[in-house]
């Protein structure tokens, strides 16, 4: 990628005209970490255990109930999906707080969601995936979880999974590019004034944060997306493309669980196969070529200039 000019700032230093100081960033990742991973399950399972208590329920039966994902239930994947959906307002108090900046820095260098590009780029993710399925029918398809030549029933309990997919998903899914992709790769990108670290770092982060006993297609699976993902923040200067291909990649895997081999397998894949790293490298250059264009056909920058963004400075 080529040199920005020295007035201009990619959206992985806009923590640089922040508050300074170097322990910032690396506070505020361990502040992240923190909230998300310790505080926010904590803060989730309280109305839970305050409604087994009030109906006379064993409470510790029930949580462990919500948090088995070995054997998922509708209010453990709600539980799981607001858990991370917190990582929106974390993300936002850090900024402000630690960093002095306004939250809406996370969202792009336009200091906001750009919705017309968001709703683009869930139509661009829709080709992409077709790309996929195109490619993946001239691979071998071995070590993944087997799928049902016939639709599971439709239950009272596949109900209640697709509405907290439909309704909470889109959310979990901000969450974890409003903490990988956002603070996180501003954070590491402000360290150390790198775009390699920047997406680097935070893409190896969101992938061990899946699971450090998942196979190795799995991992560089993640990895992979978490690079695609890091990258098009760059190139776009925002989220919104990396929401976008999150939010249909999800939507996609609990549907196919839903209707043809179970929740377990998508929140704890066990298996995997290398053969399924050419469909995912077809969506995932398909969609970052496509976002890219659409992004330069609509005008949008990719940088904010630094006098810009030190007068956004100030009470939210």
């Amino acid at each position: 990628m080529p040199d920005q000019r020295p007035e201009e700032l990619g959206y992985h230093l806009v923590h640089r005209l922040g508050r300074q100081g170097a322990w910032r960033p690396i506070l505020g990742v361990v502040l992240l970490t923190l909230g998300v991973f310790a505080l926010a399950p904590l803060l989730w399972q309280l109305p839970y255990v305050v409604w087994l208590l009030a109906t006379d329920q064993p409470v510790a039966e029930g949580v462990n109930r919500v948090l088995d994902l070995g054997d998922p239930t509708p209010l453990g994947l709600a539980y799981v999906n607001l858990v991370l959906a917190t990582a929106i307002p974390i993300t936002w108090l850090l900024t402000r707080w630690l960093h002095g900046l306004r939250p809406g820095w996370l969202s792009s260098v336009a200091a906001r969601i750009r919705w017309r590009f968001l709703l683009a780029c869930l139509g661009i993710s829709v080709v992409a995936l077709v790309a996929t399925v195109v490619v993946s029918m001239f691979v071998p398809q071995q070590g993944g979880t087997e799928m049902a030549t016939e639709p599971n029933e439709f239950t009272r309990t596949t109900r209640d999974f697709l509405l907290v997919v439909l309704l909470l998903t889109p959310l979990q899914a901000a969450g974890e590019e409003f903490a990988f992709r956002g603070y996180l790769q501003q954070a590491f990108g402000g360290l150390f004034g790198s775009r390699a670290f920047a997406v680097g770092f935070s893409a190896l982060l969101f992938a061990l944060a899946h699971g450090l006993g998942q196979s190795w297609p799995i991992f560089v699976d993640r990895l992979a997306f978490g690079l695609v993902a890091g990258t098009l923040v760059i190139l776009t200067g925002g989220l919104e493309a990396g929401i976008a291909m999150h939010v249909l990649n999800n939507f996609l895997a609990f549907g196919l669980a839903l209707a043809f081999t179970d929740m377990a397998s998508t929140l704890s894949p066990t298996g995997g196969s290398w053969w399924s790293l050419p469909g995912t490298l077809t969506q995932s250059l398909v969609y970052l070529v496509l976002a890219t264009w659409t992004a330069r056909r609509m005008g949008l920058s990719a940088t904010v200039r630094g006098p810009v963004l030190e007068a956004s400075r100030g009470p939210v």
